[in-house]
């Protein structure tokens, strides 16, 4: 069966009684239908002196196109945890549509180890990623507006972009205002995929609606003739923004197909993006549970680096145990073990964090395949479990649920990979070298321009997000086993205030993806009674 069928054939409960689960009151849930709710901001303040659960960050090794079946893992072990009678929660990141409709088609899980409902989640949901690319337009049509009727504060350079929430390489570079009207300036313009906003970022790094609004409000949108940054707060948006966001802050709770709870709220995207769910899910996730498995989008290298460097920082928080997913396919497509040997000491070495491996294993994997790594690993202390979700579902995730219970115990010591008053080419550097492995980092005549420019506004101590391909820890996608001694190359630097980081973009990354030559919406299709085909 595919995985939408195998979805259609499990019996959910209604939501209700999922958030029963987790003592939450019927008046603290918004229903959205029959399995699908909104968390009231009410419940996280109720726990707030309650002792935080474990918490489980599941990465990656470098992955193949169609990823490694990290959010399957994820799952399966959140089912595996109450198996072995834990009491586990999800916290996931939203889906975007731009990979639905793009290269993979979903991103709920996959075979017995899927979160529900699968169509929902994947297209829709309950609106965040909507009310999100809304917000960020409305900025872009408030500052056309103000340019229009007068141009007050002197915007000479506008830097915000618009965004959708599709893979449209099109819209990568754009020409606005063509329509001859007098008072319209035309000018060059973007968009960005809707993940890849600094507004999803702002709903992910703000713990309530209050540090949202301000948040909001310190977005940079421009620049006027005496180079001085021009923000949201001046053309007065930051307001409406935050009205259009009031419930997508709220985060979403859904279920399993063996009817865990899960939380999904925001953040996907690694490779362009910050690439986590929001801070209010993982937070209040830890209240609720004694066990909450979370995921970071990619490779390690990518989302859990940034987990770790901005996320945990924000948010004040630690894994107990880290999981890196790998399978047979992604390590032979990598060049073998060394890649898993890398994220390995990256983890354990560099971030001073407990580490498990879990081998996604499929039937097509050989016996002397396996032991083959289980010795590696054995070098390197480090265990390796063999799981099997996606046939299985929790079933498949006991032996891994039990050693992370054990490892979770035991003390680390945790540590980030960069001080917050290093300059900015120092932070980007010590990524590149520390977590990539680079032998140097090339920096460009704008990305040093711009640099400099941050700096002097005062925006030093902001941590650093690097964009790059998550197909290598270079940052050329065909370098897939890097061998040999490379250099990062930083094209530009982008400062996001609001969100409270800096963006470096590393070789040819793009923030706005294109569809592959097949797209999967190819094959999605809807039937004369409401079924839907062709998600898996």
């Amino acid at each position: 069966m595919t995985d939408i069928e195998i979805a259609k054939n499990v019996k959910l409960e209604k939501i209700e009684d999922i958030a029963k689960k987790l003592n939450i009151d019927e008046d603290d849930i918004e229903c959205y239908g029959k399995y699908k709710a909104k968390i009231s901001n009410e419940v996280y303040k109720k726990l707030e002196n309650k002792k935080d659960g474990k918490l489980i960050l599941v990465t990656a090794i470098t992955p193949t196109p169609l990823g490694e079946g990290k959010t399957t893992i994820s799952i399966g072990i959140a089912d595996g945890l109450a198996k072995i009678g834990k009491k586990s929660i999800l916290a996931l990141r939203e889906p975007s549509l731009g990979p639905v409709f793009g290269i993979k088609g979903g991103a709920t899980g996959g075979g017995y180890s899927q979160v529900a409902p699968m169509e929902d989640i994947n297209l829709h949901f309950t609106g965040d990623i909507h009310a999100i690319t809304s917000a960020n337009n409305l900025l872009s049509a408030m500052i056309d507006n103000h340019i229009y009727y007068g141009n007050k504060l002197d915007i000479q350079k506008v830097t915000w972009k618009r965004c959708v929430d599709l893979n449209d390489r099109q819209l990568r570079k754009i020409e606005t205002g063509l329509s001859g009207e007098k008072k319209i300036v035309p000018r060059e313009d973007s968009f960005d995929i809707t993940v890849a906003s600094e507004i999803m970022a702002i709903l992910c790094l703000s713990e309530n609606i209050e540090e949202l609004k301000q948040k909001l409000g310190n977005i940079i949108i421009g620049y006027n003739s005496k180079e001085e940054p021009i923000y949201t707060r001046d053309i007065k948006a930051d307001g409406a923004m935050a009205v259009l966001l009031k419930d997508a802050i709220k985060p979403n709770l859904v279920q399993t197909l063996e009817h865990t709870p899960a939380i999904i709220h925001g953040g996907p995207f690694a490779n362009i993006a910050h690439g986590c769910n929001s801070i209010i899910a993982t937070k209040l996730a830890m209240k609720l549970a004694d066990y909450t498995v979370t995921e970071a989008g990619f490779g390690a290298d990518l989302g859990a680096e940034k987990f770790l460097d901005i996320k945990c920082r924000k948010a004040q928080i630690k894994p107990d145990v880290v999981v890196i997913v790998a399978t047979i396919k992604a390590l032979k497509y990598h060049g073998g073990v060394n890649n898993l040997l890398k994220h390995i000491e990256n983890i354990k070495e560099k971030f001073g964090l407990n580490v498990i491996v879990a081998i996604n294993k499929f039937n097509t994997d050989t016996e002397e395949e396996i032991s083959s790594i289980k010795e590696k690993l054995s070098e390197k202390n480090v265990e390796l479990s063999l799981v099997e979700t996606f046939a299985k579902g929790g079933e498949g995730a006991i032996d891994i649920a039990e050693k992370i219970v054990t490892l979770s115990e035991k003390e680390n010591q945790f540590r980030y990979i960069y001080d917050l008053n290093d300059d900015i080419k120092t932070k980007i550097s010590k990524i590149a070298t520390k977590i990539y492995g680079a032998s140097r980092v090339e920096f460009t005549d704008i990305a040093l321009q711009n640099i400099e420019q941050i700096e002097k506004l005062g925006y030093k101590e902001l941590p650093v997000c690097i964009a790059k391909t998550q197909y290598s820890f270079s940052d050329d996608s065909k370098n897939l086993e890097c061998k040999e001694p490379f250099t990062i190359t930083i094209r530009d630097v982008e400062l996001k205030a609001g969100a409270g980081f800096v963006v470096a973009l590393a070789g040819k990354i793009m923030t706005m993806p294109g569809l592959p030559e097949v797209p999967a919406a190819e094959n999605i299709d809807i039937d004369n009674n409401g079924n839907i085909s062709g998600i898996f």
